[in-house]
């Protein structure tokens, strides 16, 4: 395992925007020219999507927590299952997405994500066919390789703890490192009384952070002060250099992105609190 995060440029996380439709859904409108145009009449834009499974040449691969695929209204793809990010151009046409040549950062991962990953590199390339079912969709490619989804309900800011996975620098993104030990993964957790606390990446901490609107407005962070490998206090600085004072907040399903009025910046996903051991208070 090695700590190296290979930089990836980001837009801010996007709506996925996808027009489902066909022969027998879809209802037709003249155009003013002469031709018809499908539309649809399935309402998905403004959907998050989590990815449940991947089945890649007959195999099914369960989808590790928190893994999520999104297309930006710029024809943009991003996919997260933990550790590295893919991403690809893609093309919506009726119920059609043609995806580019997929990309991924190299970060070492874990057995599970990294047969996800694989999974996944294979069925974003080239044309699949979209078939929304309820809250479920599925991404069919030619050679008969899916990817299930389901709609994502938003998680509340206050009281989910959120597992940071990426940091953010302008338009720039990076990895937290996946090999980092599981007691400083850094996370953070907001109260209902106007506080947050957690982990930077080595310390524990607390501190002020008054919520309005999209704005969270965080006090000077107190906590513990122990000296760490420096891979860890990296990530350190660039957590607290995240929640420093103004920042804007979204949500979007399980994901949180923090950023800061100077461009820094954290993306976390919820996990459920108990599920990652106690939370420190410094």
């Amino acid at each position: 395992m090695h700590t190296q995060r290979m930089a990836v440029s980001v837009s801010v996380l996007a709506l996925l925007t996808l027009a489902a439709c066909g022969t027998e859904s879809g209802s037709r409108s003249g155009s003013g020219d002469g031709s018809d145009t499908v539309q649809s009449d399935v309402p998905v834009t403004g959907v998050a999507w989590s990815v449940d499974s991947l089945t890649v040449d007959g195999k099914k691969t369960e989808a590790p927590a928190g893994s999520r695929l999104e297309i930006d209204p710029k024809g943009r793809a991003k996919a997260g299952f933990g550790c590295n990010h893919i991403s690809a151009d893609a093309r919506v046409e009726g119920d059609r997405i043609t995806f580019g040549k997929p990309v991924s950062t190299q970060m070492a991962c874990d057995e599970t994500t990294e047969k996800a990953e694989k999974a996944a590199l294979a069925a974003m390339d080239g044309e699949v066919t979209a078939k929304l079912s309820g809250e479920k969709l599925t991404l069919t490619t030619e050679g008969g390789d899916t990817i299930a989804l389901s709609e994502e309900k938003p998680a509340g800011l206050v009281g989910t703890r959120w597992a940071v996975n990426t940091l953010l620098s302008g338009e720039t993104a990076t990895s937290v490192p996946a090999d980092l030990p599981k007691e400083r993964v850094p996370h953070l957790t907001f109260g209902e009384d106007g506080t947050v606390h957690g982990n930077s990446g080595c310390n524990s901490f607390h501190g002020k952070a008054a919520v309005e609107g999209s704005t969270i407005d965080f006090g000077p962070p107190a906590g513990t002060r122990k000296m760490c490998p420096e891979a860890e206090m990296e990530v350190e600085r660039a957590v607290l250099a995240a929640l420093d004072g103004p920042a804007t907040y979204t949500i979007k399903g399980s994901t949180l992105t923090v950023t800061s009025k100077d461009g820094k910046g954290i993306g976390a996903t919820a996990a459920p609190a108990k599920s990652e051991g106690t939370q420190e208070h410094g």
